[in-house]
């Protein structure tokens, strides 16, 4: 099996912390190898306990642990992380890999006010000082931040995922992809938007703000006509959910036959799945880089994809030593029906290639 093959980084190890358990489990099913064996719990007076139960010398190790919102919170899954790192750093591993599928703190990536910090700097710098010699995550909020680091920052791409979705969900309304119009919430959203609207073959809508006036509140202005279209709204973040409820509500108003929205990350804030339930959106598309089983029940709107198997894939190529990137598009069938996922392996360059 992986976990006894000696390959220049040594055999497999893949250890998970509290954060989102069902996806750690998903991963390592699709890897074909167990988890390894760790007991991650608290002392009673509240700092987090880890005990590494096997052997890490001269091997490979991946730690998944998303310092997500569910559970204990962002930060005690963080410091989880961090100590989880010391540990097995402390077992003289050949390689420490923190994955991180959704990278916590990564909206806080440059100084836009006097005094506000730049806490994905400091994520990076933290990872680095518990040990973590690589990282692997899925669509980094700001592709800066792989520059923030001196190790490498392996960013997936999980977009051609909801693509697939995307597909299903037309073929099972009877919608055609010919009606189809992606939108961009806002304009820094575009090359996201865009590189979705390639693999459909679509036109591209663009929600942008304009200020009149210094005095006057920003006006959002619609570039692009949805009359007769099928809305697909993507986003790579969906916190309060207000973002993609305004723009569908904006697209039904100007004629839009239905609206989808689509999201990397449901963080999913409180009222979010209020707010998603009474929306103009058919549904939400959105993958389980955060725990998803609460929130869909809260909320029948929501799809929910797994980023396993494409994490999993991920671990595999970094663990044999060849690129972590696996950037895939839909492409029709060569018999002309149906579509099909093309995967194209690229080696990873530490720049964020969506397209």
């Amino acid at each position: 099996g992986l976990g006894g093959r000696s390959l220049h980084h040594g055999p497999l190890r893949v250890f998970a912390g509290n954060a989102h358990p069902q996806l750690a489990n998903d991963i390592a099913s699709h890897m074909g190898v167990p988890l390894s064996k760790a007991d991650v719990g608290r002392f009673k007076c509240g700092e987090v306990s880890v005990v590494i139960n096997e052997s890490v010398r001269d091997c490979d190790v991946f730690v998944i642990q998303p310092t997500c919102n569910g559970g204990a919170g962002p930060q005690e899954h963080l410091v989880e992380l961090l100590i989880m790192l010391d540990a097995i750093r402390r077992g003289s591993p050949n390689r420490l890999t923190a994955v991180v599928p959704l990278f916590g703190y990564a909206r806080q990536n440059a100084k836009d006010r006097s005094r506000s910090p730049i806490a994905a700097r400091l994520m990076t710098d933290l990872l680095q000082v518990a040990g973590a010699q690589a990282v692997l995550t899925v669509e980094l909020h700001a592709p800066q931040i792989q520059g923030f680091a001196r190790y490498p920052i392996d960013n997936t791409f999980a977009l051609s995922l909801l693509a697939q979705e995307i597909q299903s969900v037309l073929t099972d309304r009877g919608w055609s992809v010919e009606d189809v119009m992606v939108v961009s919430p806002d304009v820094g959203g575009t090359k996201r938007a865009s590189a979705l609207a390639k693999i459909f073959c679509a036109p591209l809508a663009i929600f942008s703000r304009q200020r009149r006036r210094a005095s006057e509140a920003a006006e959002v202005d619609l570039v692009g006509d949805p009359a007769g279209k099928i809305c697909i709204i993507v986003d790579d973040i969906a916190d309060t959910g207000e973002t993609l409820v305004h723009a569908a509500a904006k697209l039904k108003a100007r004629g839009a036959e239905a609206v989808i929205g689509a999201c990397i990350h449901g963080i999913f804030s409180e009222p979010a799945m209020d707010i998603i339930n009474s929306s103009e959106m058919e549904m939400l598309l959105v993958t389980d880089t955060i725990p998803m089983a609460d929130k869909a029940a809260l909320c029948p709107k929501l799809r929910v994809v797994s980023v396993a198997p494409l994490i999993a894939a991920a671990i595999l190529r970094l663990h044999t030593g060849r690129g972590p990137n696996n950037k895939a598009g839909l492409l029709p069938a060569p018999s002309g029906g149906g579509w099909r996922v093309r995967s194209e392996v690229m080696e990873s360059s530490g720049r964020a290639h969506i397209s």
